[in-house]
């Protein structure tokens, strides 16, 4: 019902700019250009954990990009998703080799069923499918495969440390019953609204691997909207 009453409310209800608070758009232009203005790049966590894919991130989290990932995650802002998606479109493409000519498979790492329930709304899938509606639009065959799942309960991430998020992850996902052909016929790649140590996306790829019996890194990449200012500063191609 939450869900349904977010979406009726993003059609009539005036709003506020996500990412400054400027009356009646949906983003303004200056926090757009902090979203989507520059060109994806390479990021790295440091440390990087075992079985991280290469990552791209099409903006450093802070600031109006971080106003605007927390009011579509937390605050119900739905209308934020499109501009969400086109940024995420644009971290997938560059995660991409040049000569690959195939489909894409976007696989949206999965939040907890507690944090569904509460948000009303899966943020990931909701950006993943955004991004695969721009990819295709602009002549890229792209899909959305929602098929991770939690296997079992993880505690909060919040104030957990690099190698705490990595136990308190390992092992966490796997793929649901039945949706490993979901995967077939393109390229995998993982990926979600934030990377901050990289946990998260590891787990994924490794959960991806077990079901396709590949070596995490064959044919798999990953992209998110956001990561640390920090890691833009590694290595960038």
């Amino acid at each position: 019902m939450r869900g349904w009453w977010q979406e009726i409310a993003g059609l009539v209800l005036p709003v506020d700019c996500g990412g400054c608070g400027l009356p009646r758009t949906v983003l303004c232009e200056d926090c757009r250009g902090a979203l989507c203005g520059a060109p994806p790049h390479r990021v790295r966590p440091v440390p990087e954990p075992a079985g991280l894919p290469v990552v791209h991130a099409a903006a450093p989290y802070g600031d109006a990009v971080r106003a605007v990932l927390l009011a579509h995650k937390e605050r119900g802002a739905l209308g934020l998703a499109g501009v969400l998606g086109k940024a995420l479109a644009g971290a997938v493409r560059a995660g991409v080799p040049h000569a690959y000519a195939g489909a894409l498979v976007l696989v949206p790492v999965p939040s907890s069923r507690k944090a569904l329930r509460a948000r009303g709304h899966d943020p990931a899938r909701r950006i993943a499918l955004a991004a695969s509606a721009e990819l295709r639009r602009t002549g890229t065959s792209a899909r959305v495969a929602a098929v991770l799942r939690q296997r079992r309960a993880v505690a909060d991430q919040s104030g957990l440390g690099a190698r705490q998020r990595l136990a308190n992850l390992r092992g966490a996902l796997d793929v649901r019953e039945g949706c490993g052909r979901l995967l077939e016929g393109g390229r995998v790649v993982l990926v979600d609204d934030l990377m901050t140590t990289g946990a998260s996306l590891a787990e994924a790829a490794r959960a991806v691997a077990v079901e396709t019996r590949l070596p995490p890194f064959a044919q798999t990449s990953a992209a998110v909207v956001a990561a640390p200012s920090l890691s833009f500063g590694i290595n960038r191609n």
